[in-house]
């Protein structure tokens, strides 16, 4: 992956985000999120993640508690296992750094979402690479506003259409689940 970086990925809802250099198995990265925007509530079985807040106001919420902010310089490490999601809680652009450790698929699946949030419409991504990759890295990644029957029944579905199809060859040398 080395020889992949520094990669920058932006999805068409205010994301920016940089993923600079590995050091042994973390990933450095820089996010900008512009105002109201991030991610939604998510969770990385396999990584932990760091964001320090450079500039703007970070809102960030685990799942079942209340939400927090973070201001320039404070930091908020999210545990693997932990559902999760921060915003952009301010006026201006948030501005963070941070890491993801280990790095695992965490590159090639954030990637792959936003591509895919990018080709679908009303914030959700394109139907079959979505369902793709939701359902072949289900043990390293969850969404969890997506309601269980459909991570359950109707991703395999669609996963098994678009093999069908032939919806996936671009994923020809995507990595191995863990």
């Amino acid at each position: 992956m080395n020889n992949q970086l520094p990669l920058t990925i932006e999805n068409k809802y205010g994301e920016k985000l940089t993923f600079l250099r590995l050091e042994g198995n973390r990933v450095l990265i820089e996010d900008f999120v512009q105002p109201n925007a991030g991610p939604p509530m998510h969770v990385h079985f396999l990584q932990e993640e760091c964001l320090t807040v450079v500039s703007g106001k970070m809102g960030y919420q685990s799942f079942g508690q209340e939400p927090q902010y973070a201001n320039p310089g404070e930091t908020v490490l999210f545990k693997r296992g932990d559902a999760h999601r921060f915003w952009n809680a301010g006026n201006d652009v948030l501005h963070c750094t941070g890491w993801v450790d280990p790095v695992n698929n965490f590159v090639f699946f954030l990637s792959g979402i936003y591509a895919a949030i990018n080709r679908g419409k009303n914030q959700q991504p394109e139907i079959f690479d979505g369902a793709y990759l939701a359902w072949r890295y289900r043990r390293e990644f969850d969404l969890t506003e997506i309601p269980v029957f459909v991570k359950k029944v109707v991703f395999p579905v669609i996963y098994t259409i678009g093999c069908l199809l032939g919806k996936y060859r671009k994923f020809r040398n995507a990595p191995v689940p863990l």
